[in-house]
């Protein structure tokens, strides 16, 4: 299923700067993520990217600022930028949005592109802040749907 799930993986999931930045924003999303391939589970006939660095640079209740570069199957890289937290969609490309929003201890995002393909996940980070991990179900437009876990490391 092409999808939306690359725009989603530049996003997502991803989600960073250093980790001292992490604790003194004081939001254990804050920070920069390295797309963990080995522990990831992509959806079924999904390219894997080359490699996705996420970058969250502000969590908070009022705003997310994220920053995720994808390099895809053909050594390209892509980059998407996020500033929100309002929950409202803002459009990323000429033909998806996304919205994300801080919800208790998770991250949740939802990305709307062309013919109603969608990809909603959330993120949620491991107690000892090392991990995070996007838990996301991707729909192409005709009611099919595919689950997936994006797993990142800190950098």
């Amino acid at each position: 299923m092409t999808r939306i799930r690359g725009t989603a993986v530049i996003m997502g999931l991803g989600v960073a700067l250093a980790a001292g930045a992490a604790w003194a924003e004081d939001s254990p999303f804050v920070g920069r993520w390295h797309w963990n391939r080995a522990q990831s589970t992509l959806p079924p006939g999904e390219p894997s990217p080359n490699d996705v660095v996420s970058e969250i640079s502000r969590a908070n209740g009022d705003s997310v600022t994220w920053s995720v570069t994808i390099v895809t199957p053909d050594d390209q890289a892509h980059v998407v930028t996020l500033e929100t937290g309002d929950g409202e969609a803002h459009r990323i490309s000429s033909d998806t949005t996304a919205s994300v929003r801080l919800i208790g201890g998770a991250l949740q995002t939802t990305f709307k592109g062309p013919a109603g393909r969608s990809d909603v996940q959330t993120c949620t980070v491991s107690a000892d802040h090392k991990k995070m991990t996007c838990k996301g179900v991707v729909t192409d437009g005709a009611g099919h749907t595919a689950r997936y876990v994006d797993v990142y490391d800190r950098m």
